[in-house]
C-alpha cells in the first residue's frame, strides 16, 4: 500500500521568502541568521522559498524564532505574518480577512 503524501501549507514558501526579504537578508545571510550554517546550504533556502522542499520542523522553528512569531503563523494559510519583522513581541499573526478555518473536533 502506498503511503499518502503529507498535505503542506500552501503559503509556507511565500511566508519564508517574506521573512527573509523583510529582514533584508540574502539566502546565505538567512542561513547564518537561523544559526544553521553547519546543515543548510543556499540551494535549500531557494527550494524552501519556491515550495520545492518543505523545511524540517527544526528549520521551521528557527524561522519562527528569527521572526519572533509562533510557528503556527508559518503553517496556517489563513494567517499572515505581521507587518514588522522581527516582531517586538512574540506575534500570533494577522488573520486573513474573510478566511474560514476548520473547527477542531
Amino acid at each position: 500500500m502506498a503511503k499518502a503524501s503529507r498535505r503542506k501549507p500552501e503559503r509556507l514558501a511565500e511566508k519564508l521568502l517574506e521573512i527573509r526579504l523583510k529582514l533584508g537578508l540574502s539566502q546565505n545571510g538567512m542561513i547564518r541568521r537561523l544559526g544553521l550554517t553547519d546543515e543548510l546550504q543556499q540551494d535549500y533556502i531557494s527550494k524552501f522559498e519556491r515550495g520545492v522542499l518543505v523545511p524540517p520542523l527544526h528549520v521551521l522553528l528557527a524561522y519562527a524564532e528569527t521572526a519572533n512569531v509562533w510557528v503556527e503563523v508559518l503553517i496556517k494559510d489563513y494567517v499572515n505574518l505581521p507587518e514588522d519583522l522581527p516582531s517586538q513581541l512574540k506575534h500570533e499573526g494577522v488573520r486573513v480577512p474573510g478566511s474560514k478555518t476548520k473547527k477542531r473536533e
